[in-house]
């Protein structure tokens, strides 16, 4: 079998450096066209020469100079690209079959976009792709017969516990078609589930980027505090399953071994269970149909003890609240709540917006903005991020 040619979208990130690992475990299975990355430089150099691949792109040109410079020292062949552009080339080149889509934020969107095109296999880890675009990438994923695996450890649970045909074809039924009665949404509470509300406003960025369970990077971890990463998860969901809103909902589960669940119509409830290790869904994308060794260390349920589940609340927890109105709100409701949130959790790791002030400017910017956006193209949508964007700004400076 000829190995899967893989193009990696954000190969310095955690996602990257994980898919990388499992690449490293099966080179006979999977060969290296493109890394992607934009400031780790000294680590895109080290992946350049462990991996070979072809091209390695970059967002700007003096770091372009630097990456080929330092390279051509070394003896790689490992040709420099820059710009979007390029992105966009290594995504969609006809050498490539599978493409790892982890660039953090907007910036992966159009990248990802032209994978699903060129009609690759697309692996999912790029939150913004669906939220600011969902209904324009999933219908060119069924126009161009692209395979879409998610990667987010929740989406990929619940693809495996779907009925096959429903879940390579969400497009072509139905969830209650397919026997589904909802889809069960884990979620870990982050590190202030139990901490006393009158205590949040006091948070700090260093207590909000402690996670208990996974290693993330800041802005994330920040929005797993405020369970705003749920919210965007359920977005996800929404046009991953073609699920309607109501069909989703939210459970916590603190220890994070539960990664989601499907409940069907005659009362049986499936769920996917491991130890919280991104190789695992990275593993199970690459590899579909098949599964291969990922590195991950064995599940000891009895060492894991008890296993919790409780009702997300929504006053600890208003950004979740308003991912669901967002998506309800429909059009480019939810392209807005990403952009104020960015701006938001920006904001709060700068300490120039309390904790609190996080989902009170994300309420106020989809107030103003929802009615005055459109979601009719890609170019709408990125005016509908800027709008965003600028009036989140504005609410900053007078608060």
């Amino acid at each position: 079998m000829a190995p899967q040619v893989l193009t990696v979208l954000g190969s310095t990130g955690s996602i990257g450096v994980s898919t990388l690992d499992v690449v490293a475990r099966h080179p006979e299975r999977f060969r290296v066209y493109a890394l992607t990355g934009a400031t780790q430089l000294d680590k895109l150099h080290a992946q350049c020469l462990t991996f070979a691949p072809r091209y390695a792109v970059v967002l700007d040109e003096s770091a372009a100079d630097t990456l080929r410079a330092s390279l051509l020292a070394s003896g790689s062949e490992t040709e420099v690209l820059c710009g979007e552009s390029a992105l966009e080339a290594v995504a969609s080149d006809p050498a490539v079959t599978m493409v790892m889509a982890a660039i953090v934020g907007a910036a992966g969107m159009k990248p990802t976009l032209a994978a699903a095109r060129a009609g690759k296999r697309v692996l999912l880890a790029n939150k913004e792709t669906l939220v600011l675009a969902g209904r324009l990438f999933m219908d060119e994923v069924v126009r161009c017969g692209a395979t879409l695996l998610p990667i987010d450890s929740e989406h990929n649970a619940i693809f495996q516990v779907l009925p096959r045909p429903y879940r390579e074809e969400p497009y072509a039924g139905s969830l209650r078609g397919a026997g589904v009665k909802r889809i069960l949404l884990t979620a870990s509470g982050g590190p202030f589930r139990t901490r006393p509300l009158e205590t949040l406003a006091q948070v700090t960025p260093e207590e909000a980027v402690k996670h208990p369970n996974w290693s993330m990077g800041r802005k994330i971890s920040v929005d797993s505090a405020s369970m705003m990463n749920k919210g965007l998860e359920v977005i996800e969901a929404h046009w991953l399953f073609n699920a309607g809103v109501d069909d989703i909902a939210v459970v916590v589960h603190p220890q994070s071994i539960v990664h989601s669940m499907v409940e069907y119509v005659d009362g049986s409830v499936l769920a996917q269970l491991g130890a919280p290790d991104m190789r695992t869904p990275i593993a199970y994308g690459m590899a579909y149909p098949e599964r291969v060794e990922s590195g991950v260390t064995s599940l000891d349920l009895f060492s894991v003890g008890r296993l919790d589940f409780e009702a997300p609340d929504f006053a600890r927890f208003p950004c979740l609240r308003l991912a669901f109105d967002a998506l309800r709100a429909g059009g480019a409701a939810t392209a807005v709540l990403n952009a104020a949130n960015e701006v938001a959790v920006a904001a709060f790791l700068d300490r120039r917006l309390g904790y609190a002030g996080i989902p009170a400017l994300i309420e106020a910017v989809l107030a103003d903005c929802v009615g005055q956006v459109h979601a009719n193209s890609i170019d709408t949508l990125m005016e509908a991020d800027g709008l965003a964007r600028e009036r989140s700004q504005a609410w900053l400076s007078r608060h």
